[in-house]
């Protein structure tokens, strides 16, 4: 036990400090960053890198972007996962089993990257918002965890009890399947907002419009572009580290009041006794 305490906390310490060092240095002072000094409190406290980032109109533009980007998504993604679930999870469904095929299918094959961008271009979408919106708005992954947990955790004599009181589909789903999937919904949500929130590497693909820029992006400029707002002589490193814990500060806040979904979700198809 002392072992294994000990072994662990090391752990925690090895993925913990990284992250606690961008916080202190975010407030601290540049002089004293690069001087060593900075290491396990912040010197010269100062909030001047959060400063520059809010005055920086193109960071808090492509922070609304960011915003939108994931509320819309999630909500879209949300919806479309949930009804292909329960659809697959109904066992008087016919052909699920190919249609299940179709959709694993996609998870170890795509068209590739350049047949990809070609059709996303002749339809429009191309340097679009929507592409943000649409692009990997189903996750197989996510689909099959809800579809399990619908055949798990709903027991099909709640369908045929409703059914016998002549609720249709389209109710049953929203007034009862819904209701009971918290915890499905609460996981997926989190997963895809993650994904959403965190996509870079579609928009150095689809997007070549500064104004359509996610946060991420902007931040991925700024680190590996060099491109930093001038803000009077402000160390670039510290507007780098602020801007880093801005866009991790969201789901530091949300995730926990999601856990206890969370983890139910992922235990989704666990053998129980």
């Amino acid at each position: 036990y002392i072992f294994n305490a000990v072994f662990w906390i090391i752990v925690m310490f090895l993925i913990l400090y990284p992250l606690y060092l961008v916080i202190i240095a975010s407030v601290s002072d540049p002089d004293a960053i690069v001087a060593g000094k900075v290491i396990w409190h912040p010197v010269d406290f100062s909030f001047i890198g959060y400063q520059s980032i809010f005055k920086y109109s193109e960071m808090l533009h492509s922070y609304a972007n960011s915003i939108f980007y994931t509320v819309v998504s999630v909500s879209i993604s949300i919806v479309v996962t949930l009804a292909a679930a329960y659809t697959l999870s109904r066992p008087e469904f016919i052909g699920k089993g190919l249609i299940n095929l179709f959709f694993v299918f996609t998870m170890f094959f795509n068209g590739g990257l350049i047949p990809t961008f070609l059709v996303m271009k002749d339809i429009g979408l191309y340097n679009t918002p929507m592409i943000m919106i649409l692009m990997g708005c189903v996750s197989v992954w996510n689909l099959m965890v809800a579809r399990t947990y619908i055949q798990t955790n709903i027991p099909h004599e709640l369908y045929e009890a409703a059914m016998l009181d002549g609720t249709t589909h389209f109710q049953y789903f929203f007034k009862i399947v819904l209701p009971l999937s918290k915890a499905a919904l609460a996981s997926i949500g989190l997963m895809y907002a993650v994904q959403f929130w965190n996509d870079y590497t579609n928009f150095k693909i689809y997007i070549n419009k500064n104004e359509l820029f996610n946060f991420q992006m902007k931040l991925r400029n700024m680190v590996m572009d060099n491109d930093i707002p001038d803000e009077g002589g402000i160390d670039p490193n510290t507007i780098a580290n602020a801007a880093v814990i801005v866009a991790i500060l969201p789901f530091a806040i949300i995730y926990p009041f999601c856990q206890k979904y969370f983890v139910q979700g992922v235990n989704v198809g666990a053998v129980k006794e």
